[in-house]
C-alpha cells in the first residue's frame, strides 16, 4: 500500500495508455496526484482515460493524443498540462519497444528509426516540460523517471540496434542527472527484463499448445530465457519502481537506475 501523499501534485507520463505507463498512472492517481497521460492510438488511449475514470471517479485526469517524436505534438501536450494543471512535478518517459535485428540485417533506415526512437522519446517530453519542472524543483520537488532496458547494460547481439541505443539513453540519463541537479531536478530510470505486454499476449495466442495456460507458457518461455524468479514481469512491478525513483521516497537518489528484470542481470 502507498504511504505517500501526492494531492496538488502533478505527473506526466507518456506512453500512457497500456502496459506499463497505465499502471503508473493508476499508482499517482491512487496517491491523489493529478495525471496526464499521452499515446498514439486515440482508441486505446480513450479506453484507457475511460478505465481510470472508473477506478478513480473525479479524479483529475488529462488524456491526449501524441506521438512523442512530433515535436509539435509533444509541445502541445506541454502545453495542455499547463493549462489544465499549472504545473508538472513529475515525468516519466515511457519509451517504446524494442527492434529483433541482427548487424548483417539492420538497414541504415533501421538505425535511425530505432536511435531516433530511444533517444528523442526522452529528449522532447523532457524539453517540453522542462519549464514546469524547473518552477516545480523551486517548491521543493521535481523528477524525470525514463523506462530503460536491461539491454543498456546486458545486450543482446539478435537486438544489436536496441541495445546500442539502449546503452546511450542509460548515459544521457547519467548526464542529465548531473547537469539538472543544482537545480534540484532528479533523473533517475528503470532497466527492464521482460514484462507482460499485448505483444506477448498475442504471441501466446499465436504459439501457445492447446488447453496451455498464460501462466505456463511464460513459465515455459521464463526458463528458456534463464530468468531465476521463473516468470514475466507485471507491468504493476515496473510501475513501482517508476513511483518510487518519480516521488520523495527517493529524494536522495539521482542519475541511478533500479533493476526489474528478474534477475536475469548477469553484471555485479
Amino acid at each position: 500500500m502507498i504511504q505517500i501523499d501526492l494531492t496538488g501534485q502533478v505527473a506526466v507520463v507518456t506512453g500512457g495508455s497500456s502496459g506499463i505507463g497505465l499502471a503508473t498512472a493508476e499508482l499517482f492517481l491512487r496517491a491523489g496526484a493529478s495525471v496526464a497521460i499521452c499515446g498514439r492510438d486515440s482508441d486505446r488511449l480513450a479506453q484507457a482515460e475511460a478505465s481510470l475514470k472508473a477506478q478513480f471517479p473525479g479524479a483529475q485526469l488529462l488524456a491526449q493524443t501524441c506521438d512523442v517524436l512530433d515535436a509539435d505534438a509533444v509541445n502541445a501536450f506541454a502545453q495542455a498540462v499547463q493549462a489544465r494543471f499549472g504545473r508538472t512535478d513529475m515525468l516519466v518517459n515511457n519509451a517504446g519497444q524494442g527492434r529483433v535485428s541482427t548487424f548483417a540485417d539492420t538497414t541504415d533506415d533501421a538505425w535511425r528509426e530505432e536511435l531516433d526512437l530511444k533517444y528523442f522519446s526522452v529528449i522532447r517530453p523532457t524539453r517540453a516540460f522542462m519549464p514546469m519542472l524547473r518552477d516545480a524543483a523551486g517548491s521543493g520537488h521535481a523528477a524525470v523517471v525514463c523506462v530503460n532496458s536491461l539491454l543498456a547494460l546486458q545486450p543482446e547481439p539478435h537486438m544489436v540496434a536496441t541495445s546500442s541505443a539502449r546503452a546511450g539513453v542509460l548515459s544521457l540519463i547519467k548526464s542529465l542527472a548531473v547537469e539538472l541537479a543544482p537545480q534540484r531536478i532528479r533523473v533517475n530510470s528503470i532497466l527492464i527484463g521482460i514484462v507482460e505486454s499485448g505483444q506477448w499476449r498475442r504471441r501466446y495466442a499465436k504459439e501457445a499448445q492447446p488447453g496451455q495456460s498464460w501462466e505456463d507458457w511464460t513459465a515455459e518461455l521464463a526458463r528458456k530465457k534463464n530468468i531465476p524468479l521463473g516468470r514475466f514481469g507485471r507491468p504493476e512491478e515496473a510501475a513501482q519502481a517508476l513511483f518510487y525513483l518519480a516521488t520523495t521516497l527517493s529524494s536522495y537518489t539521482t542519475g541511478s537506475h533500479i533493476d526489474v528484470s528478474g534477475g536475469v542481470a548477469r553484471h555485479v
